[in-house]
């Protein structure tokens, strides 16, 4: 189901987290973060759980999530760089959407970022125009979700890392060709997130590592450190314009600028 070939011993502390973080996905029973911060301290470690956790879901690989892509967000978690995480293909969804927080949802988030979906594998080498030419782009709203309780700027890196970056969904919207924008114009994307018609908050695409199709490259070149490559059909979820809101029940609209269709997804309680 995933390509990667990490192996964690069975009764690890690291095999052990992979398993309880299963439990919570599939229970919606968060876990208790002072229980198991302790229990990763280093990066390639949350990684090995995060592809452990994959395993066990045992479905298949839609793509990823890329996060901490802004200055701001690399403070608030003592990072220097950003994080990924690979998601289930069932969990990326085109909008119009609706979802339910008892029953799909633990604790979520709302972020809009620009979604990439790769027309063929993806390399190392690929500059940001070859990327142009390799992917479709929409608008999209992340959603991410711990399985951790009152995780929000709280939960360590590595516990965010070994949470498949807090994936939740992403909502994506109508697909285009990338080329049909410019490598400037990926970086002067606008954005603004509605909550039942009122406005929540706006951002624009220079807060994704100055240029989502940056994050497009980063996220290949760190895959490739494993062995893995971003293969066609795969999709990306770039990084958030803005600091996220709580997704509540209601009505969310993202709408954006260059031309994208509005991204709408409907929450029950």
């Amino acid at each position: 189901m995933t390509e990667f070939n990490d192996q964690l011993a069975p009764e690890s502390a690291e095999a052990k987290l992979a398993q309880a973080l299963y439990r919570a996905y599939q229970n919606k029973e968060p876990l208790t973060m002072a229980d198991w911060t302790d229990k990763v301290q280093d990066e390639p470690t949350a990684y090995k759980v995060q592809h452990e956790l994959m395993k066990l879901k045992g479905q298949p690989l839609g793509g990823y999530k890329v996060s901490l892509t802004s200055e701001q967000t690399q403070k608030m978690f003592d990072s220097t760089e950003p994080l990924y995480g690979a998601q289930v293909q069932s969990h990326f969804v085109q909008s119009p959407v609706t979802l339910a927080l008892k029953t799909d949802l633990m604790d979520p988030l709302a972020e809009v970022e620009l979604v990439f979906k790769a027309k063929e594998d993806l390399s190392v080498d690929d500059l940001l125009e070859d990327l142009r030419k390799k992917t479709l782009v929409s608008a999209g709203v992340e959603v991410p979700d711990a399985r951790f309780s009152d995780w929000f700027l709280e939960l360590s890196k590595y516990l965010v890392v070994a949470d498949a970056a807090v994936g939740g969904f992403v909502v994506y919207g109508e697909e285009r060709e990338s080329q049909s924008l410019t490598e400037e114009d990926f970086a002067k994307v606008t954005a603004k997130l509605s909550h039942d018609g009122h406005k929540v908050a706006e951002g624009d695409s220079g807060e994704v590592l100055g240029n989502p199709l940056k994050s497009l490259q980063w996220l290949v070149k760190k895959l490739a450190e494993d062995g893995v490559t971003l293969k066609a059909g795969q999709r990306v979820s770039s990084g958030t314009f803005l600091l996220p809101p709580h997704l509540t029940a209601g009505e969310w609209t993202a709408s954006f600028s260059h031309g994208f269709p509005d991204v709408k997804l409907t929450v029950f309680k």
